[in-house]
């Protein structure tokens, strides 16, 4: 198994393991594929940010404002970039729980409003440059690639602050003739017009950043940047979670545990409902309303991100968008 370049010698005591040192090389041969796994998945990354000069000496610096993303946890020493819609509140929920010192000790118990509270969670942008590097350098490092913020945002009604923040700015500036109504919610945006608003070089100049909901992840986590030592993929989420849970809690070369009580059950994900997942067949009806062109810009915005993950281009886009 390759050596990580990013976890420093000697960085824990003599005849000991850390959850890096056990990803990198595991002790139980039953997770040998997983490690395989996830070596892939890292070199995918690598490759392709130099293949498109992303890890050229000309690179920009990163700076501690682009690191707000990444939450710490000291104790089991994990870095965890979240990315909106890929699990996000649960992922805070589960970092409360590995946080909290016994506070908590099921992360679904937990509010989501309460996981999203910044006061909860330390990001890395709080640190020193110093004390960034070392955990840069020794923490496990994690993240999990982003799906459909659309559908969650735009087509469920108990987002009505998305609807009236960003819903009624893009009727505004797409919709001929819209109604009072729809310009005063905001609360029926289209594909179309969600698409539109994406790919239109106003949005850019106007509204940069993107929101975090629908910016790409390698501007969110910069992994040509940051050396992530587990890339999560949403179609594998349950199970790439509680591998990094059980590296961080319950393999060789665990943190504290985190379970309330002798015998309690280790730290487990929280199964997510299938019913809230954008299917292809989704995706593909959404699409299916773009032109060519359209299809073309939406899929040229997010095409570091597919080039990264080792997505190939989706089956419902129109055969000349490449």
């Amino acid at each position: 198994m390759r050596r990580n370049p990013f976890v420093t010698d000697g960085c824990c005591r003599k005849g000991s393991r850390n959850a890096l040192q056990e990803l990198y090389s595991p002790s139980q041969p039953e997770y040998s594929g997983l490690a395989v796994l996830h070596q892939t998945r890292r070199d995918q990354v690598l490759e392709s940010c130099r293949a498109h000069g992303a890890t050229s000496p000309k690179r920009r610096v990163l700076t501690p404002e682009d690191l707000k993303h990444l939450v710490v946890d000291e104790q089991h020493q994990l870095l965890y970039c979240y990315v909106p819609k890929v699990a996000c509140t649960n992922w805070k929920r589960v970092m409360m729980v590995l946080t909290g010192g016994g506070k908590y000790s099921d992360p679904m118990e937990i509010p989501s409003n309460e996981a999203h509270l910044t006061s909860n969670l330390k990001t890395l942008n709080q640190y020193s440059i110093a004390d960034i590097n070392h955990r840069l350098k020794t923490y496990l490092k994690f993240m999990f690639r982003l799906v459909s913020a659309y559908r969650n945002k735009f087509t469920l009604k108990y987002n009505a602050s998305f609807h009236k923040r960003f819903g009624t700015r893009i009727v505004r500036r797409y919709r001929s003739n819209a109604t009072r109504e729809a310009l005063q919610s905001g609360a029926d945006v289209t594909f179309r017009e969600f698409a539109a608003y994406l790919t239109d070089p106003g949005t850019t100049a106007r509204d940069k950043p993107l929101n975090e909901h629908w910016q790409p992840v390698y501007q969110l986590c910069h992994p040509c940047h940051i050396h992530y030592d587990l890339v999560g993929k949403y179609e594998t989420l349950e199970e790439d979670a509680n591998y990094l849970l059980w590296l961080a809690t319950a393999g060789p070369g665990a943190g504290p545990g985190v379970g309330v009580g002798e015998g309690s059950a280790p730290l487990r994900f929280p199964t997510y409902a299938k019913s809230t997942r954008t299917t292809d067949a989704m995706a593909a009806q959404f699409f299916g309303n773009l032109s060519g062109e359209q299809q073309a810009r939406l899929h040229q915005l997010y095409r570091q991100d597919f080039l990264l993950f080792n997505y190939s281009r989706p089956a419902y886009l129109r055969a000349e968008v490449e």
